[in-house]
């Protein structure tokens, strides 16, 4: 999702103690989710991707299989980061349509009304990158004057709520001292690990964190290379992919960054149609049967099918290379031995990053598809594939065992099922914007392509449930993470605004 145009162009009280208990309570046939990051606000709530790990789990039960309430708030910005800290109070960060910047929404729990918004200055990445919820409630970003960001919110004595920057790190020199300084690279993600450090990738391949004295590190992965996807991490480190490699770093004895190690993959001869970057379109991704972080996924750009690779997160070692979809710009989502991937091939963005280069071929139809691979003792065995248009980044409920998603259909598609194949998938970051209106073509919503909730069986990978939510611009999905809260409630992003998804 950043890849979202790069990603943004992702019970009140209930802390992460509680939310490991429900799950644990639960049977499941998935898990464990990773253990709680103690910089991090609840579990499965604090980012975009349900936790520091990137794993797109999460120990909430989801809205289910029956009717749903699918309210729609227009906020006149793409929203693909949308946040519920432990005071119950959800937050988003979104990419205003008029000029691309980005703004931060605290929204009520009750209705998902907006309580308060306050601007961010606008960076390289058309106005915003990932962010998460620290063990504060407070959201945490990087935004385009190249300070990391604290925003609080507080509620006054006349009962109104506002959002204020709590805290900033200037933390430039990090960021752009490798490339010659001013505005020449920009952090795209920002993710805590285990001791309060926040780490942070940047589009040129930076990478590096800022102390807890406020003092910022970096390093250059590779020269040429370049970040389009989020950053994940675990009690072993910080997991980066660049359009070349899969790297995991951590802090050497002098306490700077260091490459622990680097896994080179097959990029294929070009960007495909529906990603966002010629490369992975993978935010990695911790997983394992153990303590939830033994493994380490990403998907290659191979041709023509992209592979699901596997690696040990200590020695980065490989355990399996299996193709598995066409093409997507989706994280994958890692629980137990389970992994789970979403095409989203063929994908129509509204307008893609000015480094996009173009696509091999320029265009295609949207394929969609699903598939379950699941680490075995000899490898790596594809499970089940289905042919859901998959339109958002999926999540999987371990409470329940559903997988969560939304649809995209048009009566024109080619797809087997009645309502045709069109689909969508935003990736590991956030929502791409543009101009692009209903009617336009590959570049937007076609006047015939509509939208549904839909809720799959990750045991089998059938559909349970699909439900027709909206038909226009407006309701594309665009490939955005949607968020399980407390309560059975689903935050989802779209290219104007929010759902929250509540069931009947």
């Amino acid at each position: 999702m950043l890849a979202q145009i790069r990603r943004a162009a992702v019970v009140a009280g209930l802390g992460a103690t509680a939310l490991l208990t429900i799950a644990t309570s639960t049977a499941s046939a998935f898990g464990p989710v990773p253990p709680a990051n103690p910089y991090l606000g609840p579990v499965g709530t604090a980012t975009m991707h349900g936790d520091s790990e990137a794993s797109d789990t999460t120990p909430l039960p989801g809205v289910g299989t029956g009717g749903v309430h699918a309210d729609f708030h227009e906020q006149a910005a793409a929203c693909p980061t949308i946040l519920q800290g432990a005071d119950g109070l959800p937050q988003a960060l979104c990419t205003k349509i008029t000029d691309r910047a980005p703004k931060v929404l605290l929204l009520d729990p009750s209705n998902g009304n907006t309580l308060a918004s306050l601007d961010l200055t606008k960076g390289s990445l058309l106005g915003g990158v990932y962010a998460y919820l620290d063990n504060h409630d407070q959201m945490v970003t990087v935004d385009g004057s190249g300070n990391l960001l604290r925003i609080g919110h507080q509620r006054g004595s006349d009962g109104k709520w506002s959002l204020s920057i709590a805290s900033k790190t200037d933390v430039t020199q990090a960021v752009t001292g490798h490339c010659g300084g001013g505005d020449c690279d920009a952090v795209s993600s920002v993710s805590p690990d285990y001791q309060g450090r926040v780490w942070f990738a940047t589009d040129g391949a930076a990478a590096g964190f800022v102390n807890t004295d406020g003092t910022a590190h970096s390093i250059v992965l590779a020269p040429g290379e370049n970040v389009a996807n989020s950053i994940a991490t675990g009690p072993q480190g910080m997991a980066v992919a660049t359009d070349h490699a899969l790297y995991l770093l951590n802090v050497d004895g002098g306490g700077n960054p260091q490459i622990v190690w680097r896994q080179a993959y097959d990029r294929g001869p070009a960007r495909k149609p529906g990603q966002l970057s010629w490369g992975t379109g993978a935010t990695p991704t911790f997983f394992g049967p153990g303590d939830g972080t033994e493994y380490l996924a990403i998907t290659d750009n191979a041709a023509t099918k992209e592979n699901l690779l596997v690696y040990s997160t200590a020695t980065g070692a490989p355990i399996c290379s299996v193709p598995a979809i066409d093409g997507t710009e989706n994280s994958p989502i890692g629980s137990g031995n389970s992994v789970f991937v979403a095409s989203t091939y063929g994908y129509p963005y509204p307008a893609l990053p000015p480094n996009a280069g173009t696509s091999q071929p320029a265009s295609a139809p949207v394929s969609g598809g699903m598939t379950r691979i699941d680490v075995t003792g000899s490898g790596c065995t594809v499970v089940w594939t289905n042919t859901v248009p998959s339109s958002a980044v999926p999540r999987l409920s371990v409470a329940d065992g559903k997988i969560y998603t939304f649809t995209r259909h048009s009566l024109l598609g080619s797809g087997s099922s009645a309502l045709g194949s069109g689909s969508s998938a935003l990736g590991s970051g956030s929502a791409g914007l543009g101009s692009g209106s209903a009617g336009l073509g590959s570049g937007s919503a076609g006047v015939t392509d509509n939208y549904s909730f839909a809720v799959i069986d990750a045991n089998t990978g059938k559909v349970d449930s699909e439900q027709f939510v909206g038909a226009t611009t407006v309701n594309d999905t665009l490939e955005m993470v949607g968020t399980i809260a407390p309560g059975r409630i689903q935050y989802q992003g779209t290219t104007t605004g929010l759902y929250r998804i509540t069931p009947k």
